[in-house]
């Protein structure tokens, strides 16, 4: 088995008109979000072996605070094949890597990162948290999925459960929906 963590970027700020999407940076609520975030993480009790990460600015400023407020940053690999990819690249990064860790958390964007949940775990009412995200993959939102597989290469659709799933709001109302 292997463990899959996946964590979106925290809520970014789009005031300026003149900024690449890349070059995006956290809003106010991101800052807060991502260090709310960081903690659980940490106390969440899985030890990530990897860290795999889109460059772009409102990732690399919400693993930035999330290590902060966890007290303890995590080794990150940057993959420019993250930035807002699709499901299918996705899985071809987690399919290349080699030593095979037994956790691996994956730092992005959506619509990718959603979709690839939906891709790893059947829509069998086998992974009720699947509904939640159904409804919506928010901005700093972790989720952990349970894989059978023994090699990242053997990565294939259908072969997760959906055992986590926390959003900023639900350790935070500030942080919910509607609130800058």
């Amino acid at each position: 088995m292997k463990t899959l963590g996946i964590f979106r970027h925290a809520k970014s700020d789009w005031n300026d008109a003149r900024l690449r999407d890349f070059d995006r940076p956290l809003n106010k609520r991101g800052r807060s979000g991502a260090a709310v975030m960081g903690k659980h993480i940490r106390d969440h009790t899985v030890s990530w072996q990897r860290v795999l990460a889109s460059p772009a600015v409102r990732v690399t400023q919400t693993l930035e605070l999330a290590g902060e407020a966890a007290g303890e940053p995590p080794p990150i690999t940057w993959d420019r094949r993250i930035y807002l990819a699709n499901s299918a690249t996705l899985m071809d990064v987690l399919r290349e890597q080699d030593d095979d860790p037994a956790s691996v958390m994956l730092v992005g964007h959506n619509p990718g990162l959603e979709d690839l949940i939906f891709d790893l775990v059947p829509d069998d009412g086998s992974s009720p948290l699947r509904d939640v995200v159904e409804d919506k993959f928010p901005t700093a939102a972790y989720a952990v999925l349970e894989l059978d597989i023994n090699r990242w290469a053997d990565l294939e659709e259908n072969c997760g459960r959906l055992v986590h799933l926390t959003r900023p709001r639900d350790l935070d109302p500030a942080l919910g929906p509607g609130v800058d």
